[in-house]
């Protein structure tokens, strides 16, 4: 089935429909990982998102069960160079492209993503709109302009968790390639995180560092969570933009005046720094990958990382209470703080991984030592 892709700016790209028929909306973003694309795709922090894959190949090794971040995936739309029909991997439960149609994602196949990706380094991401079937190019762009800009959008609150739950040893696992951390507490540390759009995997390596995590909806508030004496406090990841979401940022400054310890994830990053006084401004294309090099100010040691935000957090208005830990090495921009008198720390990136590689893992044991200390 024919489908298009077409740009605010007018471009529009024929190819062919390999996911649910349909039409769909959203800020057209890229992602420059080779692999994890069923992670990708469930990520909820891509709400609001229709995703490019750069690699030419996607859906070579099908999908599975165990390779989700939420229960249904959370991207607007999906664009591929050329989406693999067959599984070809032993883990393989199914085909990517049946993935996409029973999970009702609209997605495009055929179509130069390189070309596509130098626009979108060289203009920035744009809005856009996929539709299948023999829709007409120019009303495709006016739907793809008439899409809520990325700026000034609360998308928190469509991911989010409806009720407070504990994370139990139930839910698939993924499988611990690193060690826990060697334990100093009698009993299990008790986490609560607030689920701006948590990632699955998070929660899992919370899990095997000996925590007990009990997660909240993102606009619980700081009072409700605090009263469960919990050890520490984790932000999470998540979509849209994080000037917005002020009860969040209140829910936050609360938390922090408190003294306990927390431990912030890309938008939780963004979340702790503007809780302190920082602003947030919007990036060009963003950071989209599981390759991204980050250095660490105190040890010199440059790790590899998974990236995915469109957002970050303005070193020229740090307070005085905030330190940079962290820098990417591609623009320079602000991938880790740490308060300078208080247990909170923070990073940009996801040292969760899934996909992307385990360099990070470190910082859930900081974390974890942080509440043993307290």
């Amino acid at each position: 089935m024919r489908a298009v892709l077409a740009l605010e700016d007018g471009t529009c790209y024929e190819g062919s429909a390999i996911g649910a028929p349909g039409e769909t909306g959203g800020e057209v973003v890229f992602n420059t990982s080779m692999t994890g694309y069923q992670e990708i795709l469930t990520d909820p922090s891509y709400a609001g998102q229709i995703v490019t894959m750069t690699a030419a190949e996607i859906g070579n090794y099908g999908v599975t069960a165990e390779d989700i971040e939420a229960a249904v995936p959370k991207v607007a739309g999906f664009i591929v160079r050329d989406g693999s029909p067959i599984a070809s991997n032993w883990r393989a439960a199914g085909t990517l492209e049946r993935y996409l149609e029973i999970h009702h994602v609209v997605a495009i196949g055929g179509i130069d993503t390189r070309a596509l990706t130098r626009k979108l380094r060289s203009g920035g991401v744009m809005r856009g709109a996929i539709a299948t079937g023999e829709a007409c190019d120019q009303d495709l762009v006016a739907k793809a302009r008439a899409v809520p800009p990325m700026e000034g959008s609360d998308l928190v609150r469509g991911v989010t968790c409806r009720a407070a739950f504990e994370w139990s040893a139930d839910h698939p696992p993924l499988g611990d390639l690193v060690p826990a951390a060697s334990r100093q507490a009698s009993r299990p540390l008790r986490v609560a995180a607030y689920d701006f759009g948590v990632k699955r995997n998070l929660l899992r390596r919370l899990a095997s560092y000996g925590c007990r995590v009990c997660v909240y909806p993102a606009d619980t508030p700081s009072a409700d969570v605090l009263a469960t004496r919990p050890d520490g406090v984790f932000l999470s990841n998540g979509p849209g933009d994080p000037a917005v979401l002020e009860y969040a940022i209140d829910n936050v400054r609360a938390v922090l005046e408190a003294d306990v310890p927390v431990f912030g994830v890309c938008l939780g990053h963004q979340l702790l720094a503007l809780a302190l006084g920082a602003r947030t401004y919007k990036l060009k294309f963003g950071h989209r990958g599981a390759n991204h090099p980050v250095r660490d100010l105190a040890t010199g040691r440059v790790e590899i990382t998974s990236q995915n935000h469109g957002f970050a957090v303005d070193p020229a208005s740090l307070p005085a209470a905030l330190e940079v830990t962290h820098l990417n090495l591609y623009d320079g921009t602000v991938e880790g703080l740490r308060h300078r008198t208080k247990p909170a720390f923070c990073v940009q990136y996801h040292p969760e991984a899934s996909p992307g590689p385990h360099d990070s893992d470190y910082l859930f044991a900081e974390f974890v030592r942080a509440m043993e200390r307290r």
